[in-house]
């Protein structure tokens, strides 16, 4: 008998949030995609409209989308941003950081760094995304990528699938983690429990 829980991997973006869920087995780390997303934040539009408004806008559809899909998770990993060079990159990594803030407060995560996640899944610290989308599509065949159609052909839609190959990482790197390990026979405890 396998003990499973379920679990969400997030991939924070102000405009492209990636999120994965699924089923992990305790025993053997291995991951069930049950579930692909991108949070794309509806914002206003026009030249009355100030930025502030719509970033205050992107953060509120964040939070709510977010937090609505780690609520039934057991546990859920976070490739939590870094900073960057420009100010609106910086703007971009100071909202994103506080919707994982308020999220955190209702639930807790597993944090990852985005050189811990390349390393998990791809091997190497440099790993560009048309890697990380070949290996998640390549270890997860199992799951529902996006696409779409052209000139008859149905492609893969590497602008979502970018953000959702970040996310799984996220799960993987997470579940190799030490913090995770040691919640791994709180985790054995809950799921008998349950039963």
């Amino acid at each position: 008998m396998t003990t499973r829980i379920r679990v969400v991997g997030m991939d924070p973006s102000l405009r492209n949030w990636g999120l994965a869920a699924g089923y992990l087995d305790l025993d053997s780390l291995t991951l069930e995609v049950t579930c692909l997303d991108v949070i794309n934040p509806v914002v206003p539009t026009g030249k009355q409209v100030r930025q502030n408004s719509k970033d205050l806008e992107s953060a509120y559809q964040m939070y709510e989308q977010a937090l609505g899909a780690v609520l039934q998770a057991q546990a859920v990993f976070v490739e939590v941003p870094v900073g960057s060079q420009s100010a609106r990159a910086m703007s971009s990594y100071g909202i994103c950081v506080g919707v994982l803030g308020a999220i955190r407060k209702s639930l807790g995560f597993y944090q990852v760094t985005p050189t811990e996640v390349k390393l998990a899944t791809a091997g190497t610290k440099t790993a560009s995304k048309k890697q990380m989308i070949e290996w998640a599509t390549t270890k997860h065949p199992e799951a529902h990528w996006p696409t779409y159609t052209k000139s008859g052909q149905v492609l893969l839609s590497e602008a979502k699938a970018e953000h959702q190959a970040d996310a799984i990482g996220a799960i993987y790197a997470g579940a190799q983690g030490v913090e995770f390990q040691r919640s791994i026979p709180m985790f054995r405890n809950m799921v008998s429990n349950a039963d």
